[in-house]
């Protein structure tokens, strides 16, 4: 184990040339970051999810009640022990074969059968109270990180010239407002990592636990060689449009129309303002550029950079699915339901009556044509 930390911590991976960690280490003159600091954000992650329990029930939940929004789920599927069976044992998407076999055991029309697996289906997504609590959420605690970063970074002189999280790297003496940002995101991270698997379940869950964990490794490593300067200013860039988009999905669990489409377009702007012009153009030219002529390369340096660049492939993505959204609201008139909707939905989707032979049946619709489904989540910190 000894040789595998030795190993782990090689300096010549993680400090500049001639710099060793004990020139890091803590003095009465100056505080240096240490990794043993990242502890705290484990204990303070299951806090934050404790709050979050908390803030979800007494707050968030009445705020919804006083809006309206109710706690009843999507239509339940009649009760029948064969299909059940089939749903729990075998498969939520039967197939063409198993659709016919099916409706000639149960003497159903297959569009029934059809019908009973989708209402199945959405018996397990959360009802909309569920959504707007976890919204209501992440809203508050987006406005409050972004809020203190931008009050930490306009006393600092790296926010208006870049070049100072190089001068002098790596002897930058740790703040304690910089070191609360930091462990404060580090937590919040790890929080939704845990989380993730007991929320709302997304299409893009792969793809969001992957931003995830590149946030929190990203974290990790500049905050271990100390490049914290501009760790900082990827984490403020990033956070600055999640709000916005959380405050979209509540206007559209409201059903306030107009408010969740002026918030959306607003979302967009800002996101691809953000992610794909002042990223780009800012933060990564400091890293690879500046960096490169005041202090040079060294093994970490092309590790942080790669993951930098990660992230901007992930932006480039997102970006990608924000435009396609905002395309589908110009050509209809609002904001459509997108891909990562949690409720299946067509015309025939809920039926009034039981299942039976005639297809022909009276049908409702659940009022999907809005943005009653969520809107494209994106990005949230250093990862997005």
């Amino acid at each position: 184990m000894a040789g595998i930390l030795a190993w782990f911590w090689n300096e010549r991976f993680w400090l500049p040339h001639n710099v060793t960690w004990a020139d890091l280490k803590n003095t009465e003159e100056a505080t240096f970051p240490q990794a043993e600091d990242l502890y705290l954000a484990f204990p303070l992650a299951f806090c934050i999810f404790m709050v979050r329990l908390i803030f979800e029930r007494f707050v968030a939940k009445p705020c919804a009640m006083a809006l309206n929004i109710q706690a009843s789920g999507p239509q339940i599927a009649q009760p029948n022990a064969i299909l059940e069976k089939v749903f729990t044992a075998i498969t939520k998407h039967p197939d063409e074969k198993r659709l016919e076999g099916l409706s000639k055991q149960l003497d159903w029309d297959v569009r029934s059968i059809q019908r009973w697996f989708r209402q199945r289906r959405n018996q397990e997504k959360p009802s909309t109270l569920t959504r707007f609590c976890e919204s209501m959420w992440r809203f508050s605690f987006y406005i409050y990180v972004f809020s203190y970063g931008v009050r930490f970074l306009k006393k600092t002189p790296w926010l208006w010239n870049t070049k100072h999280c190089w001068y002098n790297y790596p002897y930058q003496p740790l703040t304690t407002d910089l070191h609360y940002y930091y462990i404060l995101e580090l937590s919040f991270y790890w929080s939704l990592v845990v989380s993730q698997f007991t929320d709302i379940k997304r299409k893009d869950f792969g793809i969001m636990f992957l931003h995830h964990l590149i946030t929190i490794c990203l974290i990790i490593f500049s905050y271990v060689n100390n490049m914290a300067r501009v760790g900082t200013l990827v984490l403020c860039l990033h956070d600055s449009a999640d709000a916005l988009l959380e405050a979209a999905k509540m206007a559209n669990y409201a059903k306030f129309q107009k408010m969740c489409d002026l918030l959306f377009v607003m979302f967009a702007m800002v996101f691809i303002i953000t992610r794909l012009g002042i990223f780009p153009l800012w933060v990564l030219n400091t890293t690879l550029f500046e960096s490169w002529e005041i202090v040079g390369p060294y093994p970490s340096w092309w590790v942080f950079n790669l993951l930098l660049l990660l992230i901007q492939g992930l932006n480039c993505f997102w970006s990608y699915l924000i435009v396609k959204i905002a395309c589908k609201a110009i050509s209809k008139g609002k904001v459509s339901k997108d891909d990562r909707s949690d409720i299946e939905s067509s015309s025939d989707d809920e039926d009034s009556g039981p299942p039976g032979k005639n297809p022909h049946t009276t049908t409702t619709t659940n009022g999907t044509s809005g943005t009653n489904g969520y809107l494209l989540t994106g990005p949230c910190s250093m990862d997005d």
